[in-house]
């Protein structure tokens, strides 16, 4: 099976699109894995297909998998990838694109600095929708590693992310503890592990180690599951700007039951055609 496919980052966070509308798509979870690979495929942290929508009233099915094959919720940078993506390839003639994911409806508006605007939806913070072990729910929870203890927030953006407050996000164990984060026990479909360094209320820096696929160097919803947790904490106001290592995204949220929006750029790579 020969597809072609196109290679696009959000803020260095980068995908494989498949336009499954047009072609026939069948991959498992080792094809993928060998897409993912950047010595021997094509190379991505995610593996993102636009079809078909099974709801009439939407416009496109937006299906997202990790580089180890696993299939999950939602992506924010690939949301913003898979806007630019079908207006591109003309898909579609909408600016604003109304999407069916694993976690439900999400609207994607792509702007006049062709910037896209993703409104995420609220966020969940009840501990069983992350799904995530706690008695009841908290603004934060001690979570014991092998040699410490953080302390998180849990948030589901429709995936779950646990973020912790670090004086320096450069010098934070990231590598160490992310790992630890992702596969504790109190995470039973794993989860994505927030590290946030807080410069003023409108503004963090942030490293992201997400589940299935490792640090990365951007996460939109790890952006705005950490910008929740700190204004939840009320350490932020209601926008601001998030660093990540591939760059920058701007998040607005205005409390509790309002829907979070993420604004940031999507970027085309190349297009080919490989063999799988």
């Amino acid at each position: 099976m020969r597809l072609r496919f196109t290679k696009m980052h959000g803020l260095g966070n980068d995908f494989i699109v498949l336009d499954g509308i047009s072609q026939r798509i069948r991959l498992s979870d080792d094809k993928i894995r060998r897409l993912a690979d950047r010595r021997f495929g094509v190379g991505c942290d995610q593996l993102l297909i636009v079809e078909v929508p099974q709801n009439p009233d939407v416009d496109f099915r937006y299906r997202i998998f990790n580089a180890d094959g696993s299939e999950v919720e939602n992506c924010g940078n690939g949301a913003r990838c898979f806007a630019r993506f079908v207006l591109d390839r003309k898909l579609t003639g909408k600016r604003t694109i109304v999407v069916e994911t694993a976690n439900g409806i999400m609207t994607l508006r792509v702007l006049d600095n062709d910037d896209v605007q993703v409104d995420m939806g609220a966020p969940r913070l009840a501990p069983a929708d992350l799904p995530f072990t706690a008695s009841e729910q908290a603004v934060t929870y001690p979570l014991p590693l092998k040699d410490t203890t953080l302390e998180i927030s849990a948030v589901s953006m429709g995936n779950p992310h646990a973020v912790t407050v670090v004086e320096d996000v450069k010098s934070a164990p990231v590598e160490l503890w992310g790992p630890q984060v992702e596969a504790h026990e109190q995470f039973p479909r794993r989860v994505n592990a927030g590290f946030m360094e807080i410069i003023s209320r409108n503004e963090i820096n942030l490293r992201v180690y997400e589940r299935g696929s490792g640090e990365t160097l951007a996460c939109g919803t790890g952006a705005c599951a950490a910008m929740v947790a700190g204004r939840l904490r009320n350490l932020l106001d209601s926008k601001v700007t998030v660093n990540l290592p591939g760059g920058s995204l701007t998040i607005e949220w205005q409390g509790e039951g309002q829907p979070v929006l993420m604004s940031g750029p999507a970027t085309h790579v190349f297009h080919g055609q490989v063999k799988v």
